[in-house]
């Protein structure tokens, strides 16, 4: 049972082929912009940072910590049963956009045990500069007229 996630950054480096003259450096001429193809299929930061691959896996980290927490406490049904109950949940219920339909619904929050706090993507979701769909519009693209 793991608190905080594991290191997932090498401790050694071994320089690829990059740009001639500096070895290490992705060559923008030579692959092209963005991540490298060994970057894309990892899924791992783009950055070098050991903190952020840390973050990256924060949560899954902590939802099995607490799940295994109930399995030892509570035995192996009352994981189950929250996992059945999040999955109901998930699937059954569908917000508009113009509700804020992409976030989790309240009875997320509650049974992830998240209805008491707020975080910097409840405040600025990013959907500011997005624009707003209407609700009829929404409607026809979801019973597909």
């Amino acid at each position: 049972m793991r608190i905080v996630p594991a290191a997932n950054q090498p401790t050694t480096f071994a320089a690829g082929a990059g740009a001639p003259s500096a070895p290490g450096v992705h060559d923008t001429l030579r692959a092209g912009v963005g991540q490298s193809i060994l970057d894309a299929r990892s899924n791992a930061p783009a950055s070098a940072h050991p903190l952020e691959s840390r973050l990256k896996n924060w949560e899954a980290t902590q939802e099995n910590m607490r799940m295994e927490t109930l399995r030892r406490t509570f035995g192996a049904a009352e994981p189950i049963r929250r996992q059945m109950e999040l999955k109901i949940t998930q699937a059954g219920e569908w917000r508009p956009l113009a509700l804020g339909g992409q976030k989790p619904s309240i009875h997320e929050e509650i049974l992830r045990g998240k209805d008491n706090s707020v975080t910097w993507e409840d405040v600025y979701s990013g959907e500011e500069s997005v624009g707003i769909v209407g609700m009829h519009d929404e409607m026809e693209r979801k019973l597909k007229i």
